[in-house]
């Protein structure tokens, strides 16, 4: 065996005090190393269960949201066919027959009672009335106007409120 005389000579040769130096340094590297290696895996395992968690709520929030634009997509479509009905129904009810004779007598109508008003150059006057008659229906066609007129007829044909109505005359009636 070897003897303690041994031991301390192979201890106090430089080679042994290299050997073991290299070695110590060895033992801190490998468990540096390690101890890496763990942190690494742990942070590997944590980020995986985040992107995993976030993947979930991406999903989620891609399906409300699809959700969302398919329910939009479907009322913008029933309000175009909606719009499309009402304005086959408009120009139907513009078409129908009758319509524009009413109007032009609805105009004549009004002219005839701002002539009564103001008569004292009928031409002229008869002219300005008409147009006149023209520009109120018109403004009438689109408003509030036109409610009342089509609700309730008898109250539009150009009496200002607050004026009553004068009853309509043929021509035979009036008298100058």
């Amino acid at each position: 065996m070897i003897s303690m005389e041994n031991f301390l000579l192979i201890l106090q040769s430089p080679f042994t005090w290299g050997l073991l130096l290299g070695l110590l340094i060895a033992i801190f590297i490998w468990k540096a190393g390690f101890t890496a290696r763990r942190h690494a895996a742990r942070e590997l395992k944590r980020v995986e269960n985040e992107m995993r968690d976030l993947q979930t709520h991406l999903n989620t929030q891609l399906k409300i949201n699809a959700t969302g634009n398919q329910s939009l997509q479907n009322e913008l479509e029933t309000l175009r066919q909606q719009n499309e009905v009402l304005r086959v129904n408009t120009a139907a009810l513009q078409q129908k027959p009758g319509r524009a004779e009413q109007r032009l007598l609805q105009i004549h109508e009004t002219a005839v009672r701002l002539m009564r008003e103001q008569a004292p150059g009928f031409a002229p006057a008869w002219e300005r009335a008409l147009r006149q008659a023209e520009a109120d229906l018109e403004a009438a066609d689109s408003g509030l106007k036109k409610l009342v007129r089509r609700v309730i007829p008898g109250l539009s044909n150009g009496s200002s409120p607050g004026t009553p109505s004068q009853p309509t005359l043929t021509i035979d009636e009036r008298v100058d």
